[in-house]
């Protein structure tokens, strides 16, 4: 496999990226508004008084940290797997020495230093409006990493497999947006987990949607004890190897079954 012409495609991808940052800065913007929008519906209830122990600073201090985790971990690429396949592109890929898979991780790479660049400096603006309240510490902090390495892997390797049905059914996307709406109800972006009622929060904790983006945030600002995290995390880890050994299962067999006609 040769690593350093991944390396140079993801180089080569990141400045193409940047030439249209102006549509992608959109695209992040976009984004944040439905976050920002429940953030001030569940802070408008929770003014007269905690929900469940949630004041208003602690739901600005979540779904801010929301807005970037969330930008961090959503997979773009996957959604173009599908017409790759379906329009031949990765009859090329496939004779190219190196991965295919490097083409993905470079538009996700690219993607996320561009969205960055709007979302970080936007965030810390509403910051200051909103005045959250985070009550970190070092060892949050040190967990908060593997959690979000792990949330980007198990999203992205997730979305990737089943981008990858292409192989067999024409409209595998569907799929990606059943993914999203799984997100949106049981990966805290409706409202952070605790808020949910009690048997969506017991399917949060056992499906996967949570660890893709709800649970670094839940770290990070204070959400969990101890025991929560490290037994989050090895749910997490778990998710993450099932999503890549799906992700290589799939691949080997949609490459047996595809074929192309044509140059």
């Amino acid at each position: 496999m040769n690593h350093q012409g991944g390396w140079e495609l993801i180089k080569n991808t990141w400045q193409s990226w940047l030439q249209h940052r102006g549509f992608f800065f959109l695209l992040a913007f976009g984004w944040m508004l439905p976050l920002l929008v429940y953030l001030m519906i569940w802070s408008a209830a929770a003014s007269e008084g905690s929900l469940t122990g949630l004041s208003q600073d602690t739901l600005a201090g979540y779904y801010l940290v929301l807005v970037l985790v969330n930008q961090l971990t959503y997979a773009t690429t996957n959604w173009t797997v599908g017409d790759n396949i379906r329009m031949g592109q990765i009859s090329r890929w496939l004779i190219q020495p190196m991965s295919p898979l490097y083409h993905a991780l470079s538009s996700e790479i690219a993607g996320k230093v561009v969205f960055m660049l709007f979302s970080v400096p936007v965030t810390a603006v509403l910051a200051l409006i909103f005045r959250p309240q985070f009550n970190l510490s070092w060892q949050q902090s040190l967990l908060f990493l593997p959690s979000i390495v792990l949330a980007w892997a198990l999203r992205f390797f997730w979305g990737y497999w089943l981008a990858l049905l292409a192989f067999w059914a024409t409209r595998a996307d569907s799929l990606l947006a059943l993914q999203d709406t799984m997100i949106f109800l049981l990966g805290g972006h409706l409202a952070p987990i605790r808020l949910l009622p009690n048997w969506m929060q017991s399917l949060a904790k056992i499906l996967p949607f949570r660890y893709m983006s709800a649970f670094p945030v839940e770290i990070l600002t204070g959400f969990l004890d101890k025991n929560e995290i490290f037994s989050g995390l090895l749910i997490q880890l778990g998710w993450t190897i099932t999503a890549y050994l799906l992700y290589r299962l799939v691949w080997i067999r949609g490459v047996r079954h595809y074929e192309a006609v044509g140059g």
